[in-house]
């Protein structure tokens, strides 16, 4: 890709008292907070004025937002960081996290749906993963680099092809994707998540660096334990193209799904960062971790109907992928049910990204829902998720089957449509126009992506192949519904947009 190379001047985002971009991951200020130049340079000038006012209920939650500040408890909401304030060279942190978010049980269930669900054999299975994950991990991977260039959420970058009021389509959509992801992750981990999305940026990234060392023991712990019981049993029927392209479509729906929230994590590192290290360091935590456990994952769902398995067979019966793992374990004793539970707590990670995602998108779809703090829809968060986590366990394959492949369609036309505009209408990061980002005169009108995304769902419905519904294309060929979301959305994109661009050629942001 031709925009890894682009290392030119960075657009400038041009400061206002309205909207200050400081410093996010806070230093602590002095705690009386009383004066606007003690505030400043560690929130946003806007609860700066707002906390001026504690008789209102939104000066008192300004106002505790600030002391929040001072225990570095991330305040920013969407406001694009500032080009001084994009000065992190720890790139490292960004591997671990994405390893840390990707090091989990929901990769492991995912990879078990080749041969659990789809009647895939281990080979069949194993060149799924690898080949699905290596082309699938470049979108997120590239999406990363934006960050260091604009300071802006994934979100936010959205406007600049989807318009302002175009882009409430793939928040919304964005809000449901990362709660679907939070769900299947309580189902599997039922843990408590609030501590660590609650503070924000800075929390997340000390806890994803160390976050998937006890995990990678645990898989070395399970294939010590059952390893020796591994076996490559032939397929019970042949592999198909259907049961191939649906297995891939849970692949690349669970990872190109991470696009949509990959420049969130970018934000702070260097501005004058060469776009391929970024890319690098982010493409090999999405890919290497992944294939690992999907991988491992399947080995484990295929040795399962091996004669001598049986325990593990009903175990799977009973409890998923939980009682699976559980009869895999049980050799260790007392320990393999700690490795258990340490597995289960590696749900963590994937849903903090999730849940961090889910409330920055909430910010994105209006003004009045940006003025909110972000640790207020953390809350909210929990409180939709567990309930429906609860209803949700009783029909787990289900529901992970149909929801990675849903969100691979809508997901595959977004990227593909974002990546049109940067790679063939703006061709550089300096083409964004920064200090538009929140000026809907200036932006443009959507009305190409809008469309290229709601004509391209002509095709792809007829091309889906799920529990819940078999489109005529998808019935004969297998799920091949985010392939041609991908295409059909970026060759649509290309026409309407080169419209847009000539009637509305004053919208130059």
């Amino acid at each position: 890709m031709a925009a890894l190379q682009d290392n030119t001047t960075i657009p400038q985002l041009q400061k206002s008292d309205s909207s200050r971009p400081d410093s996010d991951i806070e230093k602590a200020s002095s705690s009386d907070g009383s004066s606007e130049e003690e505030i400043a340079p560690y929130v946003e000038q806007r609860q700066a004025e707002e906390a001026k006012d504690v008789t209102t209920l939104r000066g008192k939650l300004a106002a505790f937002t600030i002391r929040l500040s001072q225990y570095g408890v991330e305040t920013r909401g969407v406001v694009p960081t500032a080009p001084d304030d994009r000065t992190d060279t720890r790139f490292w942190n960004l591997l671990f996290l994405w390893i840390s978010a990707n090091f989990n049980i929901l990769a492991f269930s995912t990879g078990s749906l080749g041969p659990a669900i789809f009647a895939l054999g281990l080979k069949e299975s194993l060149l799924v993963i690898f080949f699905i994950n290596m082309l699938s991990a470049m979108l997120p991977a590239y999406f990363s680099t934006f960050g260091p260039r604009l300071g802006m959420r994934q979100m936010i970058v959205s406007r600049y092809s989807f318009g302002f009021y175009g882009s409430i389509i793939p928040s919304l959509l964005n809000l449901v994707t990362f709660m679907g992801f939070l769900i299947l992750n309580l189902i599997l981990g039922g843990e408590t998540l609030a501590a660590v999305t609650f503070c924000g940026y800075k929390v997340l990234y000390t806890y994803e660096r160390f976050a998937w060392i006890p995990i990678v023991m645990v898989y070395l712990v399970a294939l010590g334990c059952g390893g020796k019981h591994l076996t490559n049993l032939p397929p019970v029927v042949p592999a198909s193209s259907v049961t191939v392209l649906c297995f891939a479509a849970s692949i690349a729906g669970y990872m190109i799904s991470w696009a949509t929230l990959a420049s969130d994590y970018t934000i702070y590192l260097d501005q004058s960062a060469p776009n391929s290290k970024v890319f690098l360091f982010a493409y090999s935590g999405f890919f290497f971790p992944n294939v690992i456990c999907e991988m491992v994952g399947a080995a484990f769902a295929v040795s399962m109907h091996a004669p001598g398995n049986e325990a593990w067979l009903n175990g799977y019966k009973v409890n998923n992928v939980g009682g699976l793992l559980d009869e895999v374990m049980r050799p260790a004793g007392g320990f393999g049910k700690f490795c258990i539970v340490l597995l289960a707590l590696s749900c963590i990670a994937a849903s903090s990204q999730c849940m961090y995602s889910f409330c920055v998108s909430f910010q994105c779809i209006t003004p009045c829902f940006a003025r909110i703090p972000r640790y207020i829809y953390s809350i909210l968060a929990i409180a939709i998720s567990i309930p429906l986590a609860i209803v949700g366990a009783h029909t787990y394959y289900t529901s992970l089957i149909s929801f990675t492949g849903v969100i691979g369609y809508w997901a595959a036309a977004w990227a593909s449509i974002v990546l049109v505009e940067h790679l063939v209408f703006r061709k550089s990061h300096t083409a964004y126009d920064a200090a538009a980002w929140n000026t809907p005169s200036a932006l443009p009108t959507g009305i190409a992506a809008l469309a290229a995304f709601g004509v391209s769902f002509a095709l792809i419905v007829p091309s889906m192949n799920q529990v819940w519904f078999q489109g005529p294309i998808g019935k004969r060929t297998g799920d091949v519904g985010f392939e041609v979301a991908f295409v059909l959305a970026g060759v649509l994109y290309t026409g309407f947009r080169s419209v847009e661009k000539k009637v509305w050629d004053g919208r130059t942001a």
